[in-house]
């Protein structure tokens, strides 16, 4: 027997009823719905970047619609260190101005920032097509001079950056954190992301699995209940699967060595590696070009 909700159904439960409407049909439908989740064509979205746009005075709010980026921060550069510690053949990350950083999709700057801090960092450029939130991200560095020299921030996509040339032009570290899963044909996104890495770098990110579970807590938990996550920010159809990402790199070849991580948010103690979850929520992925 079907279950429904009557007038008599506690007020709590009727509320869920418009938010049921949305759920996916079937997580397996929707894998076969996107039998190719990395079809071709362009990059940036409109509609994303005047989504992030509006949130871009409350970015270094860490208290604010950012929060779980503040407190995702730290395990960004674990993660980082875990990639580059795997490969022996890479210098220690105490070395001093060894690695250069393109950090697509910056958003307001909270990676970029720290990464531009460590010892071992020579520069970053950051680039984001919002205008608006690259202001903001501008305008905090200017309160640490230290900055100056080592961060440049580009309002602009990864398609109106100019194809590296040379090795020395190239980056060790492209990242890609929260962004993946805002991007209309990530396939298209990735190949044009790939001259800027260079022969031995990482490409890292961070996203999240397309699942029931990831469903239930991205959308009808932090934006719809909870309202920890602005109402908008995600399109559970346009997550990908750590499988999908790994085959991904794999079919195109040049890459070796992926790694994943994957995180899960505890109130109260902030986010966690949890063995195994990158199957049903957030999670990093990193793979490394070939030499």
């Amino acid at each position: 027997m079907a279950t429904t909700i009557s007038s008599s159904t506690p007020a709590a439960l009727r509320n869920l009823r418009p938010l049921l409407r949305g759920a996916p049909h079937s997580v397996q439908n929707q894998f076969r719905a996107q039998t190719s989740p990395f079809s071709t064509s362009s990059s940036v979205n409109p509609t994303e970047v005047s989504h992030f746009n509006a949130l871009a005075s409350t970015w270094w709010d860490p208290h604010g619609p950012s929060r779980l980026l503040h407190l995702m921060n730290p395990l960004r550069h674990d993660f980082i260190r875990s990639c580059h510690a795997s490969q022996p053949d890479v210098p220690p990350q105490d070395q001093v101005e060894t690695l250069r950083y393109l950090d697509v999709g910056c958003g307001g700057g909270i990676f970029a920032e720290t990464a531009a801090r460590l010892p071992s960092t020579q520069s970053v450029t950051a680039i984001d097509p919002s205008c608006e939130v690259l202001a903001v991200a501008k305008a905090h560095a200017r309160r640490d001079p230290g900055l100056r020299e080592k961060l440049t921030y580009l309002n602009t996509s990864i398609e109106g950056l100019s194809v590296p040339q040379t090795r020395e032009e190239q980056y060790d570290v492209l990242s890609l954190f929260e962004v993946i899963e805002h991007i209309e044909r990530p396939a298209e996104f990735l190949s044009k992301c790939v001259p800027f890495v260079r022969p031995g770098g990482w490409m890292i990110m961070s996203t999240i699995a397309r699942t029931w579970m990831s469903w239930v807590t991205t959308k009808v938990v932090a934006e719809d209940i909870v309202g920890i996550v602005p109402r908008g920010t995600h399109d559970w159809e346009k997550y990908l699967n750590e499988e999908e990402l790994r085959g991904h790199f794999l079919r195109e070849g040049g890459w070796n060595s992926p790694r994943v991580m994957g995180v899960v948010y505890v109130p109260g103690l902030g986010w966690k590696e949890v063995r195994g979850s990158e199957s049903v929520g957030n999670y990093f992925f990193g793979i490394r070009k070939d030499k």
